[in-house]
């Protein structure tokens, strides 16, 4: 489990075509320190499983499913992705319970830039709309944000100049894919309420 709260802004060094997978070479000091073969590590939000580390490099194995799934597929030697190490258990929870688990691909429509922060429009899937309200959390591209304006098929998330020095976000331009996922709390009460619903319409 994740939080959201990214730890450092890494980087792609290699990407290695495996046929039906590729696996990714990625640069990042902070989460490689005391990493080991088997942890899980979130890149751009997908937890991704450490397969080799040396130095302050890990390489990650990532299958088909996920690079059509996810903007993973897009990124090339020289990409800055976000990087988080799972959350440790008894620690702050500074975001919300992220999984990793990517819920589909949004693209950055919008910035609009003002003295002390940035508004950002992000596009959003249909089947995801019903899960994104208004100062709720949704994770883009791996980091927790408060959703300010929920549209049917966009929302919009204000950055602070932390948020904009330190992750991707502060480098993606309109046209930009990025990975989207909702707040799991939000599928458990949906699955809860339709449950319920078909046990009192029998």
């Amino acid at each position: 489990m994740f939080t959201g709260i990214v730890e450092e802004l890494g980087e792609v060094t290699a990407v290695e075509n495996l046929g039906d997978a590729s696996r990714f070479r990625l640069r990042g000091p902070v989460v490689t320190d005391g990493a080991k073969h088997g942890d899980s590590i979130a890149v751009n939000g997908v937890c991704l499983t450490v397969v080799e580390h040396e130095g302050d490099e890990f390489t990650a194995d990532v299958m088909a499913e996920t690079l059509n799934r996810s903007s993973l597929g897009a990124l090339a030697v020289g990409s800055h992705v976000n990087l988080e190490r799972p959350t440790a258990v008894g620690a702050r929870l500074g975001g919300h319970i992220v999984q990793g688990h990517v819920d589909g691909t949004g693209t950055v429509l919008e910035r609009r830039p003002s003295e002390n922060w940035e508004i950002v429009k992000v596009s959003l899937p249909a089947e995801l709309a019903r899960y994104v309200v208004e100062k709720g959390s949704v994770t883009v591209d791996g980091i927790s944000l408060t959703v300010v304006e929920a549209g049917p098929d966009h929302f919009t998330v204000s950055l602070i100049p932390t948020t904009l020095a330190l992750t991707t976000l502060g480098l993606k331009q309109p046209g930009d894919p990025v990975n989207l996922e909702v707040d799991i709390v939000a599928k458990y009460v949906e699955r809860l309420l339709a449950t319920t619903q078909q046990g009192a319409g029998k």
